[in-house]
């Protein structure tokens, strides 16, 4: 007590006096416990709210990922299979290229072919028209020289004909038996 007395009778400003700390303590627990009852439940039903929008905003962000995941595993089996479709239709371009290829150079051998064979033909034709030709100057100048040669006329055609024939026979025999 003497405690007490010293106190009242100083009045040291650090010691507040007991009835203003009995009514701050009072009041402190009044206000405590009114915020305990109203604001603290309110804040606890904030803080779930937040930690279930929290929860499901992961759950939603990891089913959007593994839908992302699926996504990007589905366009890259796409890609792929259009890499192998552009390969296998690069791979039948070209053999059908290597084919065309062939048909046209089989086509342009065969129209060669023809070609050839067509002037080899006219070369034949012309060989035997050019011979008739030459035939029947030769046998002119043949039988006009012979006519001089015996000195009667050769122009009786079927005589002549065969002077022609019998001269260019030896003349084709001789050719032959010099090669």
């Amino acid at each position: 007590m003497n405690l007490l007395v010293l106190a009242a009778e100083t009045e040291n400003p650090l010691y507040p006096p007991i009835p203003e700390l009995v009514i701050g303590l009072i009041a402190f627990v009044i206000v405590f416990g009114f915020l305990a009852k109203k604001l603290l439940p309110n804040i606890n039903k904030v803080l779930d709210e937040r930690r279930e929008q929290i929860e499901g905003g992961i759950e939603k962000a990891e089913a959007a990922q593994t839908e992302a995941q699926s996504v990007l595993e589905q366009y890259k089996a796409q890609l792929a299979e259009a890499r192998h479709e552009a390969a296998r239709l690069r791979q039948e371009a070209l053999e059908q290229g290597t084919a065309l290829k062939e048909e046209l150079r089989a086509e342009g051998q065969r129209q060669r072919e023809e070609i050839i064979a067509a002037g080899h033909a006219q070369i034949a034709a012309d060989r035997k028209a050019a011979s008739q030709a030459l035939r029947q100057d030769v046998g002119k100048l043949a039988t006009d020289l012979a006519g001089k040669l015996v000195g009667e006329s050769l122009e009786d055609a079927a005589r002549q004909s065969r002077t022609i024939d019998r001269f260019l026979s030896e003349l084709e025999e001789k050719a032959e038996a010099a090669r």
